[in-house]
């Protein structure tokens, strides 16, 4: 075991990144060091680190899509071993206590911890979690081109469930990573989905298409016909009214981000209809079960880019530009994992 590993440290917010060397981390009682195979890079990586989520804990290895293998586990760890490949969430602990964790809403907890926000990340060699936090993956996913299905796919999944079951036209907004893998999701299902992407983005719309969605267009356009649920996974709160004038009346707008822009006044005949606004928050270790059970039958496969480590910086400032195609992640494999799901752009 070496006493040192590589890390991308943020030490402030509104910088770069560093490449720093830290010691590797010791695990307590009921946690397991996980060494890491790769790391997604999620849209609330940018929040943290410009400064839109405030009050991270500094200096930060940020990272919450983790997929690594257990190295080695505290004392009372019983439900993983040596050698599992793991996934590790934004969701790092909960209290079990608290009113929201007593009634089953956990992603609510009080006291609640977040991988690469509150504590530290996978966007380094060596990471630590606790072990009832971390989901065993299935051999399809025990690679890089998992990593964005810890967050991305996750959240989509949560935001997903939200909407009525009825719901066969479905708008997203915002057509990244999580959007991506909730489509393969949604035509799985025999959904109608439509895609929204920036203005004249006529690349993402078409891959929009090939993962078959039955339409994409700029956001500023309205859809061919009215949708039955919208999710919002763009952090820009002017598409919250337009949202609302897409979809018909009873349709539910889901907003998927945990940080959005300011939301514009608007007319309340966009929300009469009984049209409704909901905010997702956090995930669920439910929400993880139940989607790893569900993912492979599909299969959700990830479209990815890998960076290595040391490029962190820049592999952000892709997910920036808009201009990515589908998600953005750090390869740390070495060789260690040889079958990657991956599509390459």
């Amino acid at each position: 075991m070496p006493k040192n590993m590589k890390a991308m440290v943020l030490q402030k917010q509104g910088q770069p990144l560093e490449l720093r060397r830290l010691p590797v981390p010791v695990p307590g009682r009921q946690q397991v060091l996980v060494k890491v195979i790769a790391c997604g890079i999620c849209r609330t990586d940018l929040h943290i680190a410009d400064g839109e989520l405030k009050e991270p804990k500094l200096p930060l290895v940020q990272g919450h899509e983790i997929v690594g293998v257990v190295e080695q586990t505290g004392e009372d760890v019983r439900r993983l071993k040596v050698g599992d490949h793991v996934g590790i969430p934004w969701l790092a602990y909960t209290c079990g206590a608290c009113k929201y964790c007593l009634a089953g809403k956990e992603n609510l907890c009080d006291r609640a911890l977040f991988t690469g926000y509150t504590i530290d990340g996978g966007f380094a060699e060596y990471t630590l979690a606790w072990d009832s936090y971390c989901f065993p993956l299935p051999a399809l996913y025990a690679n890089a081109a998992g990593a964005p299905l810890l967050c991305a796919g996750l959240i989509g999944h949560r935001c997903y469930r939200m909407i009525a079951p009825q719901a066969t036209r479905i708008g997203l907004y915002g057509f990244g990573a999580a959007a991506h893998l909730l489509t393969q999701v949604a035509v799985h299902q025999h959904k109608q989905v439509f895609a929204f992407t920036n203005t004249g983005d006529v690349t993402i719309q078409a891959f929009a298409r090939e993962l078959g969605a039955a339409w994409a267009g700029d956001s500023t356009q309205s859809p061919p016909e009215r949708l039955d649920a919208a999710i919002l996974f763009a952090p820009v709160g002017t598409l919250i009214p337009k949202a609302l004038a897409d979809v018909d009346k009873g349709g539910q707008v889901i907003c998927g981000g945990i940080h959005m822009s300011d939301i514009p006044a608007f007319p309340y005949r966009l929300l009469w209809e009984e049209r409704s606004i909901c905010s997702v928050a956090n995930l669920t270790r439910k929400d993880g079960d139940d989607y790893f059970s569900m993912a492979p039958q599909v299969p959700v496969i990830a479209a990815v880019r890998r960076f290595p480590l040391r490029q962190a910086n820049e592999a952000m400032q892709a997910i920036r530009s808009g201009l990515l195609q589908g998600a953005a992640v750090l390869d740390l494999s070495s060789g260690l994992i040889t079958s990657f799901c991956t599509v390459g752009f």
